[in-house]
């Protein structure tokens, strides 16, 4: 698998993130043969969150990777997010803390290659990330650190008060769900695409050398579910299937392809526990789709183009 380098860091990883959230419902069997299969394929780096299954997604991968002699620690990265409770956002120095002891717990490891906040604070304050941040690092517990779901300015508010570089930024991306994309294309327009709803985070992220990680690769807007095969995006469909046949892969490997062809070299999240289906996106990594199809995918999914 093609692989890129986390800037800031020593990590080199796989283009194709193996996204955690769905993973709750293995057996700890089915688990085993799920981390080994993707691992086989290249994709050894692995996205939780303390909240993906109230926890259970963490507690059966540790579970079944701790007691298989065969997996070795340092041959996989393992990010996890904190910071979504029940009701509230939480990113105090205590539950910062407290989150990772139970992530460390719950995955039987004495340290995370990766840890994200999950969403904006917006009673965050930064003095205390920072310290929760230095703590973290220097007891050896997380190695590198990122956000999800943040703006550029709550970045730069953060970065005032943290020493560490902030690598990672998760974000939701996908063909129809492209105001990232969008924004740009539409600059001085009237059109709804104009709209500069994220604080030009993809141009911020290339600016400062931070990783875009793409969750929900194939919902539709407002989550109404996949695109992939919705009569609300015929024209998509159409240009997916074209170039399906033309690749020879399916639709779910060229709208990840779709994603991994943007010169920001972005992360794909995949999000399934489907052991084919996940081999199904990682041949998205193979997959070179040309400017002119690059573009003809976008303009299908209803994105003008001034």
């Amino acid at each position: 698998m093609n692989k890129i380098n986390i800037k800031n860091t020593d990590i080199e990883a796989p283009r194709i993130v193996v996204g955690c959230m769905r993973l709750a419902e293995l057996s700890k069997d089915e688990m085993n043969t799920f981390i080994h299969s993707a691992i086989e394929q290249g994709a050894y780096f692995f996205d939780h969150a303390d909240i993906y299954g109230g926890g259970k997604s963490e507690e059966i991968f540790g579970e079944a990777f701790s007691s298989d002699n065969s997996l070795k620690r340092e041959d996989v990265i393992i990010q996890s997010k904190c910071g979504i409770c029940k009701g509230h956002y939480n990113l105090s120095k205590e539950y910062i803390l407290d989150s990772v002891d139970g992530i460390l717990k719950r995955l039987r490891t004495d340290y995370l290659d990766v840890l994200l906040l999950h969403r904006p604070d917006a009673l965050v304050e930064p003095e205390e990330v920072a310290e929760a941040f230095d703590i973290l690092e220097a007891s050896g517990k997380v190695r590198y650190f990122g956000v999800s779901n943040h703006k550029p300015m709550q970045i730069e508010l953060l970065k005032k008060y943290v020493k560490q570089s902030l690598n990672i930024n998760q974000l939701q991306f996908s063909i129809p769900v492209s105001n990232m994309v969008a924004n740009g294309m539409e600059v001085n327009m009237t059109t709804d695409g104009a709209i500069d709803r994220d604080g030009s985070v993809l141009d911020y992220s290339r600016l400062n050398d931070i990783t875009i990680q793409a969750w929900s690769p194939f919902q539709m807007p407002e989550w109404k579910g996949c695109f992939i095969g919705s009569s609300e995006y015929e024209a998509l469909n159409k240009k997916m299937e074209e170039l399906s046949k033309k690749y020879g892969v399916s639709s779910t490997v060229i709208a990840a392809a779709w994603i991994l062809r943007h010169p920001a070299k972005m992360q794909l999240i995949t999000g399934t526990a489907s052991v084919d289906r996940l081999m199904d996106i990682i041949k998205a990594d193979d997959i070179a789709l040309t400017r002119q199809e690059w573009y003809e995918l976008y303009l299908s999914a209803g994105h003008p183009l001034p």
